[in-house]
């Protein structure tokens, strides 16, 4: 046992950075594989790459997580699943209307995912799923049917509540999601190449949409100057 007080302190000091370092390195790890993968894509990123970026050795990578898939499904969990989870739940409480829901849940969409390289790993499955069978089935399960059952579910709550026409609801989930994919796609192909010729602005493209689908799906006809697609708070800021 050491008599010196303050060598003690600096020993517990060190001890408890250590600690925190330790907690903090799957995050880290996971933030790096997530750069990485949007970067260069699935296939052509290699885990050493990713334990370089954290700052770690590759044994300590494979600690955390046993193969690149594992760590590319514990960066779908922890930033896509987690978001439709808090999505679903927010869903199922909402009181108020159901233009209100979807202008919000869209509006949360675009500022969580598509605003972000989240939106990335749309692309990297749509691009990369065919030559890894096992991870779209992951993707799937995880995030396109859940995604699916939301919409479902709040277009559903609308037209239960006479708020929207009676609509094929599968077939209009699906024209609610194609533009938001088209913009993820837009962004992490030709905006990675810094081509200018075109430019998409998300915010300005949500709005219209929200506008156009919104008028078609209301029951009753609203007036033409009517903005439907008005910004609203977001979701996660409402108790």
């Amino acid at each position: 046992m050491s008599l010196n007080p303050l060598s003690n302190k600096v020993s517990s000091s060190r001890a408890g950075t250590r600690q925190r370092r330790k907690e903090a390195r799957p995050q880290e790890l996971l933030d790096a594989a997530l750069t990485l993968f949007v970067e260069r894509g699935f296939a052509a990123t290699r885990s050493e790459e990713v334990a370089a970026r954290a700052g770690v050795s590759k044994g300590t990578l494979y600690r955390y997580y046993p193969s690149k898939e594992d760590l590319f499904k514990a960066v779908v969990r922890e930033n896509l699943s987690v978001h439709i989870e808090d999505s679903a739940v927010q869903v199922a409480n909402f009181t108020g209307s159901s233009v209100d829901l979807l202008r919000q849940v869209m509006n949360d969409w675009l500022c969580e995912v598509g605003d972000r390289n989240l939106g990335g790993i749309c692309k990297i499955m749509l691009a990369e799923a065919g030559n890894f069978p096992e991870l779209a089935q992951f993707y799937m399960t995880e995030v396109i049917a859940p995604t699916n059952d939301l919409l479902c579910a709040l277009i559903r709550r609308g037209i239960e509540r006479g708020e929207f026409r009676e609509v094929p609801v599968a077939e209009t989930v699906t024209v609610l999601i194609g533009p938001m994919l088209h913009m993820v796609l837009f962004e992490h192909a030709f905006g990675a190449c810094k081509i200018q010729e075109v430019q998409i602005d998300p915010a300005s493209v949500m709005a219209v949409h929200l506008d156009l689908l919104l008028r078609g799906l209301l029951s009753s006809p609203v007036a033409p100057t009517t903005d439907l697609a008005a910004p609203s708070p977001s979701l996660s800021s409402r108790s």
